[in-house]
């Protein structure tokens, strides 16, 4: 079981780590069987039978890191970049026959801006977090409900 302060300290780290670009750091968080996932429409019950905006696992995430640090990436020139703001992450209660995990809710505003362009995001991730082997916290999937996730957006180049 982790505290509190710990739960909430490690979803503040996560944000930071992909604000300042630290992706193998920050994909080293994921448990191995890990799911990085934001849903097409809201109330979405799963990723695997519906179309989702992002459904990532590890070789995924990597390949998405791998384009993300070429220097062929034409959609990375200029490089983008992007800042996270965050409510106070809270941890929820256990669910019911999970008491490996723990549940953090953050309503966050996700920026990422290119040359002239600039857009935002606001929503509500949902982080799954368990304790792996020696005592680390790990992520078992993170869940970004955007709040028009059904509407038309432009194209996340990185990670929210």
């Amino acid at each position: 079981m982790a505290n509190e302060r710990a739960l909430i300290d490690f979803v503040v780290h996560e944000a930071r780590l992909l604000d300042e670009k630290r992706y193998e750091e920050w994909n080293a968080l994921f448990t191995d069987d890990a799911i990085y996932w934001v849903p097409l429409v809201p109330m979405q019950p799963e990723g695997l039978d519906h179309t989702s905006h992002l459904y990532e696992d590890k070789l995924l995430r990597e390949l998405r890191i791998e384009r993300l640090k070429s220097p062929r990436a034409f959609s990375q020139q200029p490089p983008t970049r992007s800042l996270h703001l965050l409510q106070t992450p809270t941890v929820e209660p256990p669910v019911a026959g999970r008491a490996d995990e723990h549940l953090v809710r953050t309503v966050f505003q996700y920026t990422e801006s290119q040359a002239d362009e600039t857009n935002a995001f606001v929503g509500v991730c949902w982080h799954r977090l368990v304790v792996a082997d020696g005592g680390a916290l790990r992520i078992r999937q993170k869940r970004v409900d955007l709040i028009n996730s059904d509407a038309a957006l432009p194209a996340v180049q990185l990670f929210i």
